[in-house]
């Protein structure tokens, strides 16, 4: 006899037990490998340019696998005066600024208002660009193969604004790469000229999922990265002897 109490034929199954498997054990892993990836692509006078905080520690690595520069590119969004989270531009360095003239109109935003928007966001920007660079000249991305590195790709919509930015800064070509991102990760990115994308779980839940080690990046170890790698020369001995630097047909990431 079964009472009310007794569990029923499916509650007495095993629950099947979910098993986490880490892709990469930290941003430094993750961007060794990306790096790997990035030498076998023809890149002209390449710039690596991480989006604060968590790209950089995965740029830094792609710049050292690559013999480039490392940099950061700082982005603030500008949000509509009465709902700041819908975007209706953005700005960069070097008082780039791009703007969504159908949103400016739809929301009826003025000059004065953008402008105090933009002030604001400036402001921001500038304080963060100082505490990060600490006096470092930008690299001038002038003609040159933009890299935007970030740690993984959610949204993609920071990276898509990083796309305008640097184009606008003079980038001739511009490159989205990171360890982790959703399957079609290129339709989130019409802004870049190519997407390069370790990892693409098909239930793609989080960026930090694919990591063992995921803590917070501070500012602080992002003007380290900066300072310590500013001036660096090309690997001399690849671990993988320099095999990757040969360029080879491109199939799609996964």
């Amino acid at each position: 006899m079964t009472t009310s109490s007794d569990p029923t034929p499916r509650e007495r199954r095993p629950r099947e037990l979910e098993v986490h498997v880490y892709v990469f054990r930290d941003r430094v892993d993750a961007g060794r490998r990306l790096g790997q990836r990035l030498a076998r692509m023809p890149l002209e006078d390449p710039v690596v340019l991480g989006l604060p905080r968590g790209g950089v520690p995965v740029a830094a690595q792609v710049a050292r696998r690559l013999g480039a520069p490392l940099e950061v590119i700082v982005v603030r969004k500008l949000g509509v005066p009465s709902q700041p989270e819908l975007a209706m531009g953005a700005i960069g360095e070097g008082g780039t600024r791009i703007l969504d003239e159908g949103i400016v109109r739809a929301a009826r935003v003025d000059e004065r208002q953008l402008a105090q928007v933009e002030q604001r966001e400036r402001a921001v920007l500038d304080k963060r660009v100082g505490r990060l660079r600490r006096g470092r000249r930008r690299v001038d991305l002038t003609g040159r193969t933009a890299v935007i590195v970030d740690d993984g790709i959610a949204t993609g919509a920071t990276a898509r604004v990083a796309c305008l930015v640097a184009r606008a800064l003079g980038a001739r070509r511009v490159v989205v790469a990171a360890p982790v991102g959703p399957p079609h990760v290129e339709q989130q990115l019409p802004e870049a000229d190519v997407v390069v994308c370790l990892e693409r779980p098909w239930r793609f839940r989080a960026v930090g999922g694919v990591y063992d080690d995921f803590e917070p990046t501070t500012d602080d170890e992002v003007a380290r990265i900066l300072a310590e790698t500013a001036g660096q020369a090309p690997p001399e001995d690849p671990d993988d002897g320099g095999t990757l630097r040969s360029h080879t047909s491109q199939g799609p990431d996964h």
